[in-house]
């Protein structure tokens, strides 16, 4: 059995992600641990080319999120999803101890789905407008101000950070499998896969 942090996503049950993470002491944010675990959840990011991951979604329960919109994701959109969601490039963005703000109190629902919670998706509502504030790492500033789709990534990865997951926030009524239509199409022979 591996260690972590891990090469993929733990999944809802595990007790890592329902814990709150705990502070990275101010000694250790440049030590060869705390680079090793950022190193590996920008590997796993991109690996499974998603938006955002926290550190306990690779088995660590520390206050670290990465995020990243790259601009090759555009193209796995509807040009008028891509709008009404408000999305946009983010470019790669790592925090240890990030604090979030709250600066607008619009608010948009829209579809969320979490490598941790595989093969499913719900409308959850976020905050349009919010400010980060922590140690950036790996060329970060220590501020980011993030407005629609982005605001919703730093949402949904501060909250791993408290033990929250989408499901706890989403309209239970639109919860469903996101693959739904292939498993009926193949007479239910199919798989949700969680490595890739």
């Amino acid at each position: 059995m591996s260690t972590p942090p891990y090469t993929y996503f733990t999944q809802i049950g595990d007790p890592v992600l329902r814990q709150v993470a705990e502070e990275v002491a101010l000694e250790e944010i440049d030590s060869l641990e705390i680079n090793q675990i950022v190193e590996r959840m920008v590997k796993v990011l991109r690996h499974y080319d998603c938006v955002g991951v926290a550190a306990p979604q690779v088995g660590v329960p520390l206050r670290i999120i990465v995020m990243e919109f790259r601009e090759g994701k555009k193209d796995q959109y509807k040009p008028e999803i891509y709008e009404e969601r408000k999305m946009a490039t983010l470019p790669l963005a790592v925090f240890a101890n990030p604090e979030m703000e709250i600066i607008s109190s619009q608010v948009n629902k829209h579809p969320e789905g979490c490598m941790s919670v595989r093969g499913y998706s719900a409308q959850v509502e976020r905050y349009d407008k919010v400010r980060i504030r922590g140690i950036g790492k790996l060329g970060t500033p220590s501020e980011l101000e993030l407005e629609g789709w982005s605001a919703r990534i730093a949402q949904h990865e501060m909250d791993h950070l408290n033990g929250t997951i989408y499901v706890d926030r989403m309209d239970v009524s639109t919860f469903n499998c996101v693959s739904w239509e292939q498993i009926n199409a193949a007479e239910g022979r199919s798989a949700i896969w969680f490595h890739k």
